[in-house]
């Protein structure tokens, strides 16, 4: 236990979290992976046992909890060795119900933030789009206001929770003359007319519903606007900080149960008349692996400390998902090495984290764009400031 982060009761929570997804969601972990449908029944045990609403406010039925409970149900997720498992259940609840606790009014909360939190729907986050990919600002989709209602057109792709969700958060122009001061945020349920998706096939994450959305003519109230109108590009960058950082961490969690396994498997695989962990080679690229994965851990913990304080984060979040996804794919790779031939086969987990892991790189903002965003901070000395 780290205690510098950590206390008895975030361990207990651990090993209770532990222990339910041993139970009930281990078992399923195949059948899912090979369906790309997780059945819905374990959204209402999430909700049921509070592992939806541990950073939401307890007045709609969150428990209000520190940042580590966070940081435990990220790691814990990661080691079901099903990053598309994983995705479904904190992209439901770091990037939509994030929007909806922050922006959405009380009506909208009680509509959508308790129930997400009770596991009784589903959310997703629908910003990057076709043609747009890192580029939030230049997005297409349009909200043109007509009366008491907006009308919706465009499309999003690569969107986690994208089909079978039950309500969408979106990001679309409402001053088609602006680039950033332009953009909104809406709630749209799933089964308004004109919302359609399609479900895309991926090299990983394949136990989660990845999907593009088309909205041809959607229909809403006014009262679906979430926060104030043009002011959606500052309430998406401020919440990127946190969707980093949860990949950050993801991360170095699937690293760590990369190497824990290889090193478990080491003990046990003999050549040469002596187990692997007895090769000197091998004993120190194992050492060089462990370094990194405690040095981001350690850093992603500092990190959300912070955040937990109320700082803002985007250069050190930004820092912690460029290296750290980086350093999975590199670690993962090599602990599929030391398994030799059986690294490559599916039924041990390596070929699956090494899929899974790829997608570190790219989603939330791809490394090159969080290299630009780096070198503003600390070249051209550019200061990113929270949405008023």
């Amino acid at each position: 236990m780290n205690s510098m982060y950590f206390t008895e009761e975030h361990e207990a929570f651990r090993k209770s979290f532990r222990d339910f997804l041993k139970k009930e969601v281990i078992p399923y972990i195949d059948k899912w992976e090979k369906t790309g449908t997780i059945d819905r029944f374990i959204w209402k045990k999430f909700g049921e046992m509070g592992y939806f609403g541990l950073n939401s406010p307890e007045e709609y039925g969150g428990l209000n909890l520190d940042i580590f409970y966070t940081i435990i149900f990220l790691e814990e997720l990661q080691k079901v060795n099903s990053g598309g498992f994983a995705a479904a259940m904190w992209a439901h609840v770091y990037l939509a119900m994030t929007h909806v606790n922050k922006e959405g009014d009380d009506t909208i909360k009680k509509d959508y933030l308790t129930p997400s939190i009770n596991g009784e729907k589903i959310g997703c986050l629908c910003i990057t789009e076709p043609f747009g990919g890192s580029d939030v600002a230049g997005m297409r989709t349009t909200a043109i206001k007509e009366g008491d209602n907006y009308i919706i057109n465009g499309s999003k792709t690569f969107i986690t929770n994208g089909v079978y969700s039950d309500y969408l958060i979106v990001a679309a122009k409402t001053d088609t003359t602006s680039r950033n001061k332009g953009i909104s945020i809406f709630i749209i349920d799933r089964e308004t007319k004109g919302v359609s998706a399609t479900k895309l096939d991926k090299l990983g994450w394949r136990a989660s519903d990845t999907g593009e959305i088309a909205f041809d003519n959607v229909v809403i109230p006014v009262r679906n606007l979430m926060g104030e109108e043009g002011k959606g590009f500052s309430y998406i960058m401020s919440h990127f900080s946190l969707e980093r950082l949860v990949m950050g961490v993801n991360a170095h969690a699937r690293a760590e149960f990369a190497l824990e396994y290889a090193i478990q498997y080491m003990s046990e695989r003999q050549a040469f008349g002596k187990t692997l962990d007895k090769f000197q080679v091998l004993r120190h690229k194992v050492a060089d692996m462990a370094s990194e994965v405690e040095m981001c851990k350690e850093f992603n913990y500092s990190i959300a400390k912070r955040l937990n304080e109320g700082q803002y984060i985007v250069k050190e979040a930004s820092m912690s998902k460029l290296l750290s996804t980086k350093m999975a794919d590199t670690v993962i790779n090599e602990c599929l090495q030391l398994l030799g031939g059986y690294g490559y086969m599916e039924a041990y987990p390596m070929a699956r984290l090494l899929r899974d892991s790829r997608l570190g790189q790219i989603g939330g903002g791809t490394s090159e764009i969080l290299r630009e965003i780096i070198a503003k901070i600390v070249i051209d000395k550019k200061e990113y400031k929270p949405a008023t």
